[in-house]
């Protein structure tokens, strides 16, 4: 008798048998601009170099910390709720984790806030808000209806309906992810060209 196949995890479409350690949501967000990225964060870990942008981010992330505790939940448009900033999520069901700048909760529903150093709210980052909105119904069990991201330099709030398609998109998402961890898949390089100029594997990329 052979044994049964191993059936696949309905939510990354792994075999049942295949052990992983849990995705960071942002390689969720770094698939969608480009799938490189994820191949070089997960196949080669300490190739990744330290640059300025994302030094500034981080910086920029901590000022506006202490900022949003100074704001008021009128700027979501919710009468009242409870904030909660930095939360680590983390869920098995999803192989995801990651830390969300801020949770707002309410008595039967629960809201993501993402900042972000950008100028307009991307694909990319709405991809990341929805990873971040179905942990958080998971641990808070409420339902996430919608996010926020909030724009830093802009100063500027923009609300992301979570819909059935983000979801879907990251789901569908982190099986493509674990396809490339798991056969250290090198994916092609992305159509807009532009995005290699300040990327910090550019040289490492030899179609560029």
């Amino acid at each position: 008798m052979f044994p049964d196949p191993p059936t696949n995890d309905p939510v990354n479409g792994l075999p049942s048998d295949v052990e992983v350690s849990l995705l960071t949501i942002s390689l969720l967000k770094q698939y969608t601009y480009c799938p490189r990225i994820v191949y070089y964060e997960t196949c080669t870990p300490d190739l990744r170099p330290r640059t300025y942008k994302m030094l500034a981010g981080e910086a920029a992330h901590q000022r506006e910390r202490e900022r949003a505790t100074r704001r008021t939940l009128s700027a979501y448009q919710i009468p009242e709720g409870e904030r909660k900033f930095d939360v680590r999520l983390s869920s098995s069901k999803f192989g995801l984790t990651g830390i969300v700048d801020e949770v707002v909760l309410t008595e039967d529903r629960a809201f993501v806030v993402d900042y972000k150093l950008a100028g307009w709210a991307g694909e990319n980052h709405q991809l990341q808000l929805t990873a971040y909105a179905l942990l958080a119904e998971e641990a808070f069990q409420r339902p996430v209806k919608e996010g926020f991201i909030y724009l830093m330099p802009l100063k500027r709030f923009e609300t992301v309906p979570i819909t059935t398609a983000l979801r879907n998109s990251v789901l569908e998402t982190i099986k493509a992810i674990h396809h490339i961890q798991l056969h250290e898949y090198m994916p092609p390089p992305v159509e807009q060209r532009r995005k290699c100029e300040t990327c910090e594997f550019r040289r490492f990329c030899i179609d560029f």
